[in-house]
C-alpha cells in the first residue's frame, strides 16, 4: 500500500497558496544575489530554464524579458534560474556563464535558433537577458532511492495518483525509480518545486505566497501578474 496523499503532503516543500520556500542556487552569474524572503513587497517571477533547451530561448526567456521591461517599475521582479535534469555535459555552470557573458549558445539551442534565424551574424543570441541569473544547486547523486522523494515527485506530476489502478501506480513507481537511478545530479530548486521540465515558471506574490507553478509556454503569465498587481 502506497503512502496516502495526506502523509505525503507533509513531505512536500511547496504548495500553491502557501508561503513559498526559498529556491536554491550554487552561484549567481548575473545580478545581485536574492531570494523570495528578500523580495518582500515585490511580485517575483522566476523563469527556470536549461542552457540546452531550444524552447526556453525561442519563447520563454523572450517572454520573461518582455515582462521585465514592462513591469520592472511596478514592483515586479524577474529572475532566471538555469537548472539541469538531463544533458549534464551541456547544462553546466560554465556554459551558463558563457551565455551570460558572450551570448553564445550551445547544443540543441544553437541548432534550433540558427535554423529559425534567431542568432546574429556571430552565431550568438540576438538579445541580452537583462535580469539576474543563477545556477540551480546541483548535487552528485549516490544512486540511492528515497521512497518519500519518489512519491513526492509523482504527486507533483500526478496529484490524483492515489485514485489510479494498482497496475498503473506500480508502473509509474518503477519508471520514476529508474529515472532517479539514471540521474547524475539532483537539482534542488527543480525538485523542490516539482517542476515537470523546462521552461517552467514560478510566480510568488507580494506576501511571499506561491501563486503558480507552470511548465511550458505560458500565455497567461501577464494576466496573472496584472491580477496580482491589482490586489
Amino acid at each position: 500500500m502506497y503512502l496516502i496523499q495526506k502523509k505525503l503532503l507533509k513531505l512536500m516543500s511547496v504548495i500553491i497558496g502557501q508561503k513559498a520556500p526559498n529556491f536554491a542556487v550554487s552561484e549567481w552569474v548575473q545580478g545581485a544575489p536574492t531570494n523570495f524572503e528578500q523580495e518582500k513587497d515585490h511580485i517575483v517571477l522566476v523563469e527556470v530554464f536549461q542552457v540546452n533547451c531550444p524552447g526556453c530561448f525561442m519563447h520563454a526567456i523572450p517572454e520573461a524579458i518582455t515582462i521585465y521591461n514592462k513591469y520592472k517599475d511596478d514592483g515586479v521582479r524577474v529572475l532566471g534560474i538555469a537548472t539541469a535534469f538531463e544533458d549534464y555535459d551541456k547544462n553546466t555552470l560554465d556554459n551558463l556563464k558563457m551565455l551570460v557573458q558572450t551570448g553564445e549558445v550551445i547544443g540543441e539551442t544553437q541548432k534550433a535558433l540558427s535554423m529559425y534565424g534567431q542568432l546574429d551574424k556571430d552565431n550568438k543570441l540576438n538579445y541580452k537577458i537583462p535580469f539576474p541569473i543563477a545556477m540551480d544547486k546541483l548535487t552528485k547523486t549516490d544512486g540511492k532511492i528515497d521512497e518519500g522523494k519518489v512519491l513526492e515527485f509523482i504527486y507533483g506530476q500526478i496529484p490524483e495518483f492515489d485514485s489510479q489502478p494498482d497496475d498503473y501506480r506500480t508502473q509509474i513507481m518503477k519508471r520514476v525509480k529508474d529515472y532517479m537511478k539514471s540521474k547524475e545530479y539532483s537539482a534542488e530548486t527543480f525538485e523542490k518545486f516539482s517542476l515537470q521540465g523546462t521552461p517552467s515558471m514560478i510566480l510568488v506574490d507580494r506576501k511571499g505566497i506561491l501563486r503558480d507553478v507552470s511548465f511550458g509556454q505560458s500565455s497567461n503569465v501577464e494576466s496573472m501578474i496584472k491580477k496580482l498587481l491589482s490586489e
